[in-house]
């Protein structure tokens, strides 16, 4: 014969509330100042995304870490800082780059393009390059033209165009890669982008940083030779990279237009 447990109401829910606290227990209270454990889950996800392996040292050394901004931070409340305006109006800025950086990675992983729309404008391509030339070209994009000029300087005291753009390049699609594009048609970037590197001798690096709609780029020609064209697979990520930016700024330019602005 089977005998039935019954636990009391009571004792369950005193059950499932001591799991609930236990999942949300913080990294550590300070001055009474719970960190929370979603902050470590945080860094923790981000640190994964470079290659960092998850360990008690790593995360030993982040709970320091966190505990020891939440002190400095305590200590500058304490002194009346966050009263202050400019710090206010940092914050709120930092508060709308967060937004606005979520946005557009969600809006990249949503906004899928068909795959007969990516052929079909890798053919348009195609047929635009005709008999044309092929270019390797690699970039560094960042956001000011004095940044680009520091840049520009770094490579004249001999400091490798790949490292830097490793470092300093805010393009995603080509940072990892030393800022290399191989195969690269004619009109394929912007106009202005296009139009330096068709300028440019095999080795040389554009001496003023170049304006696009996305910042500033440093450009260097690795190579030009007479156009094979790439095939569909090859290329078919920058393509939808592009065309998702395009997709993106024209959303953008709708959100204004339909905006209400004094």
């Amino acid at each position: 014969m089977q005998t039935k447990i019954r636990f009391a109401p009571a004792l369950i829910a005193a059950l499932v509330a001591g799991a609930v606290f236990a999942a949300d227990k913080p990294v550590a209270v300070v001055n009474g100042v719970a960190i929370p454990q979603s902050q470590m889950d945080f860094i923790l996800k981000q640190l994964a995304e470079r290659g960092a392996k998850d360990s008690p040292d790593l995360r030993a050394k982040i709970r320091d870490d966190l505990i020891t901004k939440e002190v400095i931070a305590q200590e500058a409340t304490k002194q009346g800082l966050d009263k202050n305006v400019d710090v206010q109006t940092e914050m709120a800025m930092a508060r709308q780059n967060v937004l606005l950086k979520s946005f557009v990675q969600g809006y990249q992983k949503t906004a899928v393009i068909p795959e007969a729309t990516l052929k079909a404008e890798y053919d348009k391509l195609k047929a635009q390059a005709g008999g044309g030339k092929e270019y390797s070209v690699r970039h560094i994009l960042v956001k000011t033209e004095a940044e680009a000029k520091a840049v520009i300087a770094d490579l004249k005291k001999g400091k490798k165009f790949a490292d830097l753009a490793k470092a300093k390049s805010q393009d995603p699609g080509s940072k990892d890669n030393g800022g290399l594009y191989d195969k690269v048609m004619e009109g394929q970037f912007v106009p202005e982008f296009d139009q330096a590197m068709r300028t440019l001798a095999k080795g040389q690096v554009t001496q003023a940083p170049v304006k696009t709609q996305y910042g500033f780029h440093v450009i260097k020609l690795e190579d030009v030779r007479t156009a094979q064209g790439p095939s569909f697979d090859e290329v078919k990520g920058n393509i939808q990279q592009q065309m998702q930016g395009q997709a993106l700024d024209k959303m953008i330019a709708d959100l204004r237009a339909k905006a209400k602005v004094e």
